[in-house]
């Protein structure tokens, strides 16, 4: 997993939180993970939708592509497709995908980059893999988040953020033997690249065999860890959590989760988890495949101003693959 590492030794270390006295949040609830069809026939994990989306609140949706190690030939992304209302954030962690959009964002997003785009008032854009890995195969390993944007943001201009692997804050757990890295948010004063409309912090974390890793945490944000690779413990009460189970969290002031002492061979490095969180926006969301708003009027707008031609021009120079008038409803 060649997302961004570090010697933790050398790295700040996040605070010791004491057994006792503090708010350790417990698990509220448990999700595995479904399995969809995107694109042009890649498959996605996919905790959310599916359950309370309140429970999520800012996100809408977590998609977890691959692992898998493509046969020549076998690799696939998105057509182009718009987007309004909300903001796509891609994390690749193994292998390398190439964006483009209408306002002139993009590039190649590979090994621990993230490519975060807000749509906002409309946008479309494209994600394919490149040449070489539909040409010989390999690995590929990411995730793609959704996140909401207040009445207030939906209407903003299409923004797009380029954030390297080398960007990312990171920071060690209390004992030294975890990696976090900080893609946006702040943890305990460390803050990272990402800039966001909606306030939110979204970690990867390596945590070691057997180790335990505590963070602090808003009271006033919900908390989510889903897991990308490997196996442990997560709350106060060990609730076992594996490959692609989420665990949504109640109210507190901390997270704990520890990392099983014997992991699969393709996690003997760690446990690999997301941890995400956000500051609810408890407004009425109207959901219509690639477009997010607060009213069915507004949904109604978005298909009519996609239809004509408001959200974007596509460049002419094409990608492999071209415009689709259809409205994908899940990654990319």
């Amino acid at each position: 997993m060649p997302a961004v590492t570090a010697d933790t030794l050398t790295l700040p270390r996040l605070p010791r939180l004491p057994e006792t006295g503090t708010a350790w949040r417990p698990v509220a609830k448990t999700v595995t993970a479904r399995r969809h069809l995107e694109g042009e026939g890649f498959v996605v994990r996919r905790p959310f939708p599916g359950m309370d989306l309140s429970l999520a609140d800012p996100f809408l949706l977590l998609d977890h592509m691959g692992a898998v190690e493509y046969a020549p030939g076998e690799a696939k992304g998105t057509p182009w497709h718009p987007h309004r209302g909300f903001e796509t954030v891609t994390y690749v962690i193994d292998g390398a995908l190439e964006h483009q959009d209408t306002t002139g964002g993009g590039g190649l997003i590979t090994d621990g980059a993230t490519q975060w785009m807000t749509a906002g008032s409309g946008i479309q854009h494209i994600e394919t893999p490149p040449e070489h890995l539909v040409a010989r195969g390999g690995l590929f390993h990411g995730v793609q988040l959704w996140v909401n944007l207040p009445r207030a943001q939906k209407w903003v201009p299409p923004r797009y953020q380029d954030i390297k692997a080398r960007d990312v804050a990171l920071v060690a757990g209390a004992d030294g033997a975890s990696l976090v890295r900080v893609i946006a948010g702040e943890l305990a004063g460390h803050t990272g690249p990402g800039v966001t409309y909606t306030p939110i912090t979204y970690l990867h974390a390596t945590v070691a065999p057997g180790s335990r890793l505590a963070l602090p945490w808003p009271r006033d944000f919900n908390a989510l860890v889903y897991v990308l690779a490997g196996r442990g413990f997560v709350g106060p009460e060990r609730r076992p959590l594996e490959e692609g189970q989420l665990a949504v969290f109640g109210p507190g002031d901390a997270l704990i989760v520890q990392a099983a002492d014997t992991q699969p061979l393709a996690s003997r490095d760690g446990w690999e988890v997301l941890v995400l969180g956000g500051l609810p926006i408890r407004e009425p969301i109207a959901r219509y495949g690639p477009f997010v708003m607060n009213t069915r009027a507004e949904i109604i707008q978005a298909i009519e101003d996609y239809q004509a031609g408001r959200m974007g021009v596509i460049p002419p120079v094409p990608h492999r693959t071209s415009a689709d008038e259809s409205l994908p409803g899940g990654s990319a």
